[in-house]
């Protein structure tokens, strides 16, 4: 469960309201969790906890359309959701990466190509533009932002000044989301730590697999 308290219905006021009730219908969130995509929809009720947070979140997801009359992005959909889902999954946020598979098919991006974003190095279903994208993804995710001068000019062949700009943002953006959701154990992120010591078999005793000599024995 998350380590935040979640707000339930009946504290909820204003922007909050609104989007619960788009998203829960008459629900309590927290009493009767669940959104139409699968999720628990707790990254809504603890997002709640600070309402300036989750307009500044929200304001974000408008930007393109999600839950706004119009989309007031001038960014390709399909080089958003490429980049949004490459960074989900580099970053190791299932929640990310699962809802932006999603979107990237609403936008045309074909279950090839999506099951190829783990691989999409050595995959030959993107075209120069997608993998420049995927590239400027990894440099920003893995990498730190430290992108080369012959990655940005890869990508500034394809894509404008001010596209360029707008989807840095977004990936950034959704990288805050996917490292809160890990932290915070918010949707399909909920999940223990899985790098952990594993016993030996038996009563945990020394073995001689590996010699005298690891074992401190002359």
């Amino acid at each position: 469960m998350p380590r935040l308290r979640q707000v339930s219905k009946s504290e909820a006021t204003g922007n909050v309201s609104k989007f619960y009730k788009a998203l829960f219908g008459d629900r309590d969130p927290v009493a009767e969790p669940g959104t139409a995509t699968g999720t628990p929809g707790n990254w809504w009720s603890v997002f709640a906890l600070v309402p300036y947070i989750f307009d500044h979140a929200t304001d974000h997801f408008g930007m393109f359309g999600m839950f706004a009359s119009e989309s007031i992005s001038k960014l390709d959909n399909k080089v958003r959701e490429l980049g949004i889902m490459r960074a989900g999954y580099a970053q190791g946020s299932q929640f990310v990466f699962s809802q932006h598979c999603k979107a990237a098919r609403r936008f045309g991006i074909t279950d090839e190509q999506i099951a190829a974003i783990p691989h999409w190095q050595v995959s030959d279903l993107f075209d120069a533009k997608e993998r420049a994208v995927l590239a400027w993804a990894d440099a920003l995710i893995y990498d730190g932002g430290r992108a080369s001068d012959e990655l940005f000019e890869a990508l500034h062949s394809h894509l404008s000044d001010e596209d360029i700009l707008e989807l840095t943002y977004h990936i950034m953006g959704y990288n805050l989301h996917a490292v809160c959701c890990k932290a915070l154990r918010l949707e399909f992120d909920d999940v223990p730590e899985r790098i952990i010591e594993v016993p030996v078999p038996g009563k945990g005793e020394p073995s001689d697999w590996a010699g005298s000599a690891w074992q401190g024995k002359e």
